[in-house]
């Protein structure tokens, strides 16, 4: 599959008529809000570098404060390429169809290409499940967060009604690492964040949100619990410009595609942990949640 993404992408540069293509002078990765931005930074250091190598032009990372931050930059085209929530996607897409093209997805330990939202709350809190949160402090991620916002939010106010009624108090966190801070110092009695769901708890799971706090130190997960599990989400997008020339958007997308096998320890800060690899992916993966953020707006 590799390969065949591979050809196909070489074959769309041969392809295209020389003269018609613009010439860049520099490349911009966006990283989406969610932990502070040096650790983004030197989380995508890596990936920074290859991209630099292979395109010969200054390669850039951006970290704005929030997930519309990216999105923007991804719509007013200062941003090239952007690993995206399915939900940041869906608000692209719902704007623009043609700013950007889905083209790799992360793929779990196990073959699948999805993950959870995970509530939790800290375990001396006596809170076990999300009935016994009701009237506490609860925390989403971000409006654009697909598991921070859009499908929990979905999904307990399908189960529970109004969210500012059943809770005590709803805030958004700013991020996932936000929430999980935040619930572990107190400030929020309960809030939600992600993870693939493979794996041990106590590591915060093989990848995701609470594994990448964990492994940074920020949390011990001994000292949460987990209280509430969505249904599986697609993973989101990895996105590029529509725009790009077809010969830069192959060498980007060669370079994330084959990098859990040259360089695992760099796919490892990419995908927030264990994973399988990239796979390809394309937009009809995310027609569902495409369906749910339209309604979402339009409420």
């Amino acid at each position: 599959m590799k390969k065949l993404l591979l050809a196909t992408a070489l074959s769309l540069a041969c392809t295209t008529v020389a003269g018609a293509q613009e010439k860049i002078t520099q490349f911009n990765i966006g990283i989406l809000g969610g932990e502070n931005a040096q650790d983004r930074m030197t989380s995508n250091e890596c990936f920074r570098v290859k991209v630099e190598e292979a395109l010969g032009v200054p390669v850039k990372l951006f970290t704005p404060a929030d997930y519309d931050g990216v999105i923007q930059g991804m719509l007013g085209g200062s941003i090239d390429f952007a690993g995206l929530g399915a939900s940041g996607y869906a608000k692209i897409y719902l704007t623009n169809p043609e700013a950007v093209e889905p083209v790799l997805t992360k793929q779990n330990m196990d073959g699948s290409t999805g993950y959870y939202s995970i509530g939790f709350a800290r375990k001396d809190s006596g809170i076990t499940s999300i009935e016994q949160a009701k009237g506490k402090r609860f925390a989403f991620a971000d409006p654009n967060s697909t598991s921070g916002y859009l499908v929990p939010g979905a999904e307990l106010q399908d189960t529970y009604g109004k969210l500012d009624q059943y809770f005590g108090e709803v805030k958004f966190s700013g991020g996932h690492e936000q929430s999980i801070v935040g619930v572990a110092n107190g400030d929020f009695d309960a809030a939600v964040s992600w993870a693939d769901g493979l794996g041990n708890w106590e590591d915060g799971y093989n990848s995701g949100a609470f594994r990448k706090a964990s492994d940074a130190g920020i949390v011990d997960m001994n000292d949460l619990v987990e209280i509430w599990k969505s249904k599986l989400i697609p993973e989101g997008p990895y996105v590029i410009r529509k725009a790009l020339p077809a010969d830069v958007k192959a060498k980007v997308t060669a370079i994330a595609d084959t990098i859990w096998q040259d360089d695992p320890k760099c796919a490892y800060a990419l995908s927030h942990g264990e994973a399988k690899d990239l796979v390809p992916v394309t937009h009809d993966a995310y027609l569902g949640i495409i369906a749910a953020r339209k309604l979402q707006e339009a409420k």
